[in-house]
């Protein structure tokens, strides 16, 4: 019955999650349709629209067709009547993945990780085929089968990665535990998968924070130009509104964009175009206000900037020795190295996945390059974090580390060689046990002493 209740909660958890998120699109869309179009507009295709983005925020390209009203109105050629769509605002994909991995984490602390994530995975699908099939836009095509299969991975990722990690510290009783004890018994190999986790996880984290640093950084000095692509708008504030909100919505794509542009190989804006350190070559680029914080030139000398990534990696070394330190684990250099070389793999899958999320196609023509490159962003970042790890964790033991090891194999070999160290023959002590005895005695209440007990009354009932 416990398993079961685990499914159900998953499941629940599994449709609040794809809820959130439809709501999240669903609320400034009606506010829209209603400022825009009154009361005499078309209902029926809000839905559509709504279903629609909602896949497209989790990685689902859209083939977007321009009626023929709209390129004679706007002005735009034919050939660009027709395009593709794939550079994915990741907020949404982002949104699903951390919920995922809360629920994945309430089935593991309930005992049940693995049907808990299957279960809330399979309902994540339901809910994501029922919005694909419901939402079919001849304006906005999208594929069918990635627009089910694509959301149900991104929640299923997010749930394992949410419980495993709490089976692998609390145990399950199952194949977790298995795993964990058959590591146990590989000696000095045996906290490698967990310092590559948190090493990981660690570089992670630096890597987007100071990719973070980066754009708030470039807000400041280019805010201006972005407040004149706004003015060169000349929207109202319902328009302003919507464009502020859809960056918002891109806030982690520019994220990756920025995190490659820290590691070296830089992004593209269209074909034949290069934003990094290095340089800056840009030709006409849309006029999307968030546009404005790219830099107009680079310099040789700010390819300075990808010691950032490598100081992301010295923390992830730094917190995993320290880790091992404090543990009490020494490790040799091939485990070390191990380490390091896995964090770095680590990194750079992650940033090929982000890159492949965050890139592709954002228009006809010569916009149908944007983005980083994957393989470049991958290797990029996968070398410098790995640079900085291994200065931490193949540098040599300093003197406090090697003086606590040496403490704790005398202490061990002393234990394990006899007695206690400091220990006293039994015989010693019965000395101290009687006067102890004794000092208990002396601390007994006084009523029950026979020195202090009160004289014996008269049998008469009177007193002397």
């Amino acid at each position: 019955m416990q398993r079961l209740l685990v499914a159900l909660l998953a499941a629940f958890d599994a449709a609040i999650s794809a809820a959130v998120g439809l709501v999240a699109l669903l609320a400034p869309l009606t506010l829209l349709w209603t400022l825009a179009f009154g009361a005499t507009a078309d209902w029926g295709a809000l839905w559509p629209l709504t279903g629609t983005l909602w896949a497209f925020g989790h990685g689902v390209p859209l083939d977007v067709t321009i009626g023929q009203e709209v390129l004679i109105a706007v002005g735009v050629p034919t050939e660009a009547a027709t395009f593709t769509l794939s550079v994915a605002p990741l907020a949404f994909l982002v949104f699903t993945v951390l919920f995922a991995a809360r629920s994945g984490r309430r089935a593991a602390r309930a005992g049940a990780w693995a049907i808990g994530a299957l279960s809330g995975a399979v309902a994540f699908g339901v809910i994501a085929a029922g919005v694909a099939v419901t939402t079919r836009l001849a304006a906005l095509e999208t594929s069918l089968l990635l627009a089910i299969v694509l959301p149900t991975a991104a929640y299923l990722v997010g749930a394992l990665c949410g419980a495993i990690r709490i089976a692998w510290e609390d145990g399950d009783a199952g194949l977790v535990d298995r795993i964990h004890d058959r590591v146990d018994a590989a000696g000095d190999w045996a906290p490698v998968p967990a310092a590559i986790a948190r090493g990981s996880a660690f570089a992670l984290v630096a890597v987007v924070g100071t990719a973070a640093l980066g754009l708030a950084v470039m807000t400041l000095l280019r805010g201006g130009e972005v407040v004149a692509l706004f003015q060169a708008a000349r929207v109202d504030a319902l328009g302003a509104g919507v464009i502020t909100l859809g960056q918002l919505f891109y806030l982690p794509t520019l994220l990756v964009w920025a995190a490659s542009w820290l590691a070296g190989p830089g992004f593209a804006v269209g074909t034949g175009t290069a934003v990094s350190p290095a340089g800056t070559q840009l030709g006409v680029v849309p006029g999307i206000p968030v546009l404005g914080l790219l830099p107009e030139n680079g310099s040789i000398w700010m390819l300075i900037v990808v010691l950032l990534p490598i100081a992301a990696g010295a923390v992830a070394g730094w917190v995993v020795r320290s880790r091992l330190v404090w543990e009490g684990t020494p490790l040799g250099s091939a485990p070390r190295a191990v380490i390091a070389g896995g964090i770095a793999a680590v990194t750079a899958g992650v940033a090929a996945m982000s890159a492949l999320l965050a890139g592709g196609s954002m228009g006809p023509g010569r916009l149908a390059e944007a983005g980083p490159a994957v393989g470049p962003f991958a290797l990029a970042l996968g070398g410098e974090v790995l640079l900085g790890a291994a200065i931490l964790l193949l540098s040599p033991r300093n003197r406090d580390e090697l003086a606590e090891e040496r403490t704790d194999r005398w202490v061990a070999e002393m234990t394990a060689s006899g007695p206690g160290i400091g220990s006293v023959p039994d015989a010693a002590f019965d000395g101290q046990a009687t006067a102890t005895d004794r000092l208990s005695d002396d601390t007994a209440p006084l009523d029950d002493d026979v020195r202090f007990s009160p004289p014996p009354r008269d049998p008469g009932g009177r007193d002397d």
